[in-house]
């Protein structure tokens, strides 16, 4: 009976501490951390579900959207991914691409990717590393995952855009209209 109380009292106090991060605004980073409007993208080597590395640098001469979210075949995710296939010809047509990094694994993107057939790449970063780099890494004692955040890359690698409050049903048009906004000057 003690141990039952003991768990529920710990799953309790994980549930409220993931409810309060998840309705914490996030418009700012209050700590500084992960790369500003102007600053160079960090650059990432990162694997796909066919096992291919995609370095950053492998989207130079691009606009790249890159959009950073906590797990595969979620409600908040599956949405946000299924409006950035909906729109990927007119984001393509702005000469952007589209690729999406959470610390999921290989197998776990590929059954998502084939599930709601996302034509963008997914790129797995089980230790979170990049995650970290772009200041998205949420941890809670042995939980990580990413933060629902996007940054907007331009061609020479820069950062022209960063994202910390996504509504997932809304950012697909949200990115079209900025793309559309920053390369017109």
């Amino acid at each position: 009976m003690r141990m039952l109380v003991t768990l529920a009292v710990i799953g309790l106090a994980l549930a409220i501490a993931v409810a309060a991060w998840a309705f914490w605004p996030r418009g700012g980073q209050a700590n500084g951390s992960g790369p500003q409007v102007g600053e160079p993208a960090p650059a990432f080597a990162l694997r796909d579900p066919n096992g291919q590395v995609h370095h950053l640098a492998d989207y130079r001469g691009h606009w790249l959207v890159l959009y950073f979210y906590p797990k595969d075949d979620t409600p908040g995710c599956t949405t946000e991914a299924c409006h950035f296939r909906d729109d990927i010809a007119a984001i393509q047509a702005l000469g952007a691409q589209v690729v999406g990094i959470s610390l999921d694994d290989a197998d776990s993107h590929r059954a998502f990717s084939v599930k709601y057939h996302l034509p963008f790449t997914l790129l797995s970063d089980p230790d979170g590393k990049t995650v970290a780099a772009y200041g998205s890494l949420f941890k809670l004692g042995p939980i990580a995952m990413a933060k629902r955040h996007t940054f907007i890359i331009d061609p020479k690698g820069h950062i022209a855009k960063v994202y910390r409050d996504v509504v997932p049903k809304e950012h697909a048009a949200q990115i079209i209209a900025e793309l559309k906004r920053l390369q017109a000057g």
